[in-house]
């Protein structure tokens, strides 16, 4: 188990070197919010970049979305006994498998209009963690990038997710899978 002193922000390793996600957020309301996988030490090695902007929301799409994700992590990392994050101007950081699950919600949202937000928020809450570390896989495999915008795994998300109403709210939540697969959420993975 990780020390909650071990973390920052959204269960992020504070140490040198690790492989996060940052959630760039602009003073202004005007500016654009950017989400960037940071490879760590990792970046560099065999053809790996340092980091790669995943997606770039406008602030309006980042408020639609941003509670919700604030909400779901937060309630996973009580879980872990891990410190709990809030979204800040400036750096935000993140555990990698949080990060990824934020870049699917992102994705599926950054084309959507008000009340798609809401159902699209709705849809993905209702996705088990390692869903969501699927759906990243194969969309960031041919379209992870900035300006892959409306291309296949992306394009599908946006469908898969805004398409329909939100799912009802007596819907029963479903549990939440502590180490699914024997993977450790907080700890680093050699």
């Amino acid at each position: 188990m990780i020390a909650k002193s071990e973390t920052v922000d959204f269960g992020a390793l504070n140490a040198f070197g690790a492989h996060v996600f940052r959630v760039e957020i602009g003073l202004a309301r005007s500016e654009p919010v950017v989400i960037i996988e940071d490879f760590g030490y990792r970046g560099h090695d065999d053809g790996v970049p340092r980091d790669e902007e995943r997606v770039v929301l406008s602030r309006r799409v980042w408020s639609g979305i941003a509670e919700t994700a604030r909400r779901e992590f937060n309630e996973r990392l009580r879980v872990a006994k891990v410190t709990t994050g809030r979204w800040h101007p400036g750096t935000n950081l993140m555990d990698r498998l949080l990060g990824k699950e934020l870049c699917v919600l992102a994705w599926a949202a950054e084309t959507a209009n008000d009340a798609q937000l809401a159902v699209i928020c709705s849809k993905w809450a209702a996705l088990r963690p390692e869903e969501r570390w699927w759906l990243f896989s194969v969309t960031v495999a041919e379209a992870g990038l900035t300006h892959d915008t409306q291309r296949g795994w992306r394009r599908a998300l946006f469908h898969a997710l805004s398409d329909g109403q939100s799912p009802s709210r007596t819907r029963r939540r479903r549990p939440i899978e502590l180490e699914p697969f024997g993977l450790h959420l907080f700890e680093d993975v050699q």
